[in-house]
């Protein structure tokens, strides 16, 4: 089964010349690779349009600050994470984990992560447009996998939307938490073992979730 598709990175809204692929390509290459070197603090709009190669109107055109631009940066690696469909929930659940943990494990990814959280804290609209550009986009993953593994009879079907949505929410959390907080926190691996150890635990409590 194909992952649904998601939402494109979040668009500024402003019109003018059609957008090149190639340029944000490396525009968000860039944005990570500085944040690697220099950190947030000493991270500039223009120090990213030198390293892509364009000019920093280019970058205003597609971007209005460095917050906006550093969380798509971010958003574009989260969406490298598939749900392949391993024959049952407990292997797609400890499929995704170790993705997750692999894409976090990634100077690139860690960085740019940790630095937006950190920022958002101070900063309403950020956190905003990490919800709109990240986590709702993976939630996806959550809705796909829990559909698949409804329409095998691993888990019951909610009674309702309201109970879907707080059940989507509290799958995407529990996942997402235990394995940022693992690496990024705990600075623990997220291995093999730990992942199907992770996995038996939240299976053994998912049938519950809709009482």
């Amino acid at each position: 089964m194909c992952r649904p598709t998601s939402p494109k990175p979040v668009r500024t809204g402003r019109t003018g010349r059609p957008r090149s692929a190639e340029a944000d390509s490396a525009i968000l290459d860039a944005t990570r690779a500085a944040l690697v070197e220099l950190g947030w603090s000493k991270l500039t709009m223009g120090d990213v349009a030198t390293r892509a190669g364009v000019a920093k109107t280019t970058l205003y055109r597609r971007w209005t600050n460095k917050s906006e631009l550093v969380v798509d940066a971010v958003a574009v690696l989260f969406d490298e994470l598939e749900l392949p469909d391993l024959g049952s929930l407990e292997a797609d659940v400890r499929g995704v984990v170790l993705q997750f943990a692999a894409l976090l494990e990634r100077p690139e990814a860690r960085t740019a992560l940790m630095a937006v959280v950190a920022e958002s804290t101070r900063d309403e609209a950020l956190r905003g447009r990490i919800r709109t550009a990240i986590v709702e986009r993976q939630k996806l993953l959550v809705l796909e996998g829990r559909a698949r593994a409804q329409a095998r009879g691993e888990l019951p079907y909610e009674a309702d939307e309201e109970t879907a949505a707080r059940n989507a929410d509290l799958i995407f959390d529990v996942i997402a938490g235990a394995v940022v907080h693992r690496l990024l926190v705990s600075a623990e691996p997220v291995d093999e073992t730990w992942a199907a150890g992770f996995t038996r635990l939240l299976l053994s409590g998912l049938a519950s979730l809709q009482n």
